[in-house]
């Protein structure tokens, strides 16, 4: 009878329990939503960004999906907006590596010339480079800003052929774009499948990221992918992003939606919704792990520092107008990825709000920080105003200034020009030779989109510049006629 009662008891309980209690639990998920919702919201108003879009993930199942702010036509963001993630792409690159690792057909530790043959470059030192060494960017291959433009694998790996390695392969960590250029190459002479069609078929294609794809070039045109943003002033004005081929280091273009799908996986022991697996477990805790010359780097992931707590596993990506990250914490089973259709030089707008919605999935309060990026544009803005000022001031003076040193020596005088010449030098060298060294395909319109603040301090230092140097010469000419 005892034993009847207790049964009695616990199925009141339970009714209890079940009836009133799941209020309670609703609740507290609406809040933890509207709370994150709060958060990103305020932030991008805070700094100026116009739109964004995030994905949690715990233990294998999509938490939280959802868009914020508008595209560049104006339509809201949501969860199914195409936006590029720039570096990100490099985890889906070492994937696809360390799947043909799970087949047999590639070694980490035998060297890359060994399966890629046609991969040359003006130092011995690369036969010694492994494919761990490129997966961990510990191989010494260089990381140019500048270089000739690609519209292939082949053709983007045969830039390096005159390259030389930075050290001595597995010394040291070196980030470089290049190492990835080469894995995807390696990925398609291996498959035998074009990079973009491999990672389709092997990867996004069983992980169901079905509005995922991966583009050569960022000139490709991708459809429903609107144009991005940088930003300037705390506002932030529509931009062309920078010609260049990417691919394998920075050329997924993707959805929060689509991104929840790949966290999925890497938060369920390497297996889709279905059990499937993609990955064996040994080889993703591997790529998870420091490598030999990297403590921060494993294979394709970033490694968070002791002093970031809770510790992450992450990748960041930025291009001229985009900007994403995305961070694994080992320790709750929570994921979040953030992609943002802005790109701001001065701060890491992605990684910042990534930390506060795992600081909301931690039960702490996101730290509200001051928009640094507009405070300093805004502060760049103020020293541009004064600089117009005084050289519209210069400007004027220039005749009144010649007068008074029209007894100097040619030598001198031309010396005391000097301060206005360099700059011009400079500015000049930067915005109309740098957008044409080894034939890229960058343009002035790219360089004045790296920092529309500071590009415009400098048009107006090279203006003045060059107005005071021209005026103040031909005074010289016309004291020297009198």
């Amino acid at each position: 009878m005892k034993k009847g009662l207790c049964i009695i008891f616990m199925l009141i309980t339970f009714l209890i329990k079940l009836v009133f209690y799941p209020l309670s639990v609703s609740a507290a998920t609406v809040i933890e939503k509207e709370a994150i919702d709060e958060f990103v919201t305020n932030y991008m108003e805070r700094n100026g960004l116009p739109g964004a879009s995030i994905v949690i993930v715990k233990d294998g199942k999509v938490m939280y999906e959802k868009g914020y702010g508008h595209d560049s036509k104006g339509e809201p963001l949501t969860e199914k907006s195409l936006m590029r993630i720039a570096s990100v792409s490099k985890s889906f690159t070492a994937s696809s590596v360390l799947q043909l690792v799970d087949e047999g057909k590639i070694n980490l530790d035998d060297p890359v010339v060994k399966y890629l043959p046609e991969l040359t470059m003006d130092d011995t030192r690369l036969q010694k480079v492994t494919v761990r060494h490129l997966l961990s960017h510990t191989s010494g291959v260089p990381n140019p800003t500048i270089v000739p433009p690609a519209n292939t694998l082949k053709a983007g790996v045969d830039r390096l052929h005159d390259w030389k390695l930075k050290w001595e392969p597995g010394d040291k960590y070196l980030y470089s774009n290049a190492n990835y250029w080469i894995l995807a190459r390696l990925v398609e002479v291996i498959s035998g499948m074009e990079f973009p069609k491999y990672l389709k078929q092997k990867i996004f294609s069983p992980l169901g990221m079905d509005d995922t794809i991966s583009a050569i070039n960022s000139g490709d045109a991708v459809k429903g992918l609107s144009q991005g943003y940088v930003t300037a002033y705390g506002t932030a004005l529509p931009w062309s992003e920078l010609e260049q081929m990417f691919s394998g280091s920075g050329g997924i273009v993707t959805t929060a939606s689509d991104m929840g799908k790949w966290l999925s996986m890497h938060t369920n022991e390497g297996k889709n919704v279905n059990g499937e697996r993609l990955l064996s477990k040994s080889l993703l805790e591997e790529s998870y792990s420091p490598q030999p010359g990297s403590e921060k780097y494993g294979l394709g992931w970033s490694l968070s520092s002791p002093q970031v707590k809770p510790a992450r596993i992450s990748h960041s990506g930025s291009l001229s107008t985009f900007q994403a990250q995305q961070d694994i914490i080992p320790s709750s089973g929570y994921a979040v990825a953030v992609m943002l259709n802005n790109f701001t030089t001065t701060f890491e707008h992605a990684y910042e709000i990534s930390s506060g919605i795992i600081k909301l999935t931690e039960g702490q309060k996101p730290d509200i920080k001051a928009p640094i990026p507009k405070i300093t544009d805004l502060s760049l803005g103020f020293i541009t105003l004064i600089y117009l000022f005084l050289g519209i001031k210069g400007i004027i003076r220039s005749k009144e200034w010649s007068n008074r040193r029209k007894q100097h020596p040619t030598w001198r005088y031309y010396l005391r020009l000097m301060p206005q010449v360099i700059p011009v030098l400079f500015i000049g060298w930067l915005f109309f030779i740098v957008p044409n060294l080894q034939n890229n395909s960058a343009t002035i319109k790219d360089a004045f989109g790296i920092w529309p603040a500071a590009m415009l301090f400098l048009i107006v230092v090279f203006l003045i510049g060059v107005i005071v140097t021209v005026r103040r010469v031909y005074y010289r000419g016309i004291l020297n006629r009198n």
